[in-house]
């Protein structure tokens, strides 16, 4: 099997805010999401990115902010064992995000030999 890893991209909205309920029923549906693929043994790992950092761009310029020029924020990844990209697309299907307007971007990881 391959690793792949799924970024979980939203546009920000400043207008967006969850009750307490339904923070609460997100982090549900990220648990039961994630909870299905471990279950078929399929889960590598996870984490949420916070939302402090900087970047550092080729000409030596630091910029405040992972996000400062672009519309979209990568809110979050996971990494996934999968036969292929199909399959891992099929796993992506039921992410959460989707249902906040947001969107998955599957990539497959290469294993360095070093």
């Amino acid at each position: 099997m391959k690793q792949f890893m799924m970024l979980f991209r939203m546009e920000p909205n400043p207008n967006y805010e969850l009750s307490p309920e339904q923070m609460q029923e997100s982090m549900k549906q990220w648990q039961d999401w994630m909870g299905g693929i471990a279950a078929q043994g399929k889960f590598e790992s996870t984490n949420q990115l916070g939302f402090e950092g900087k970047t550092l761009k080729a000409d030596g310029v630091i910029t405040d902010g992972p996000y400062a020029e672009v519309k979209e924020i990568v809110g979050g990844y996971i990494i996934v064992k999968a036969n292929d990209i199909d399959e891992a697309i099929e796993l992506a299907k039921g992410c959460p995000i989707l249902l906040m307007g947001g969107h998955v971007e599957v990539r497959d990881i290469m294993v360095l030999n070093l």
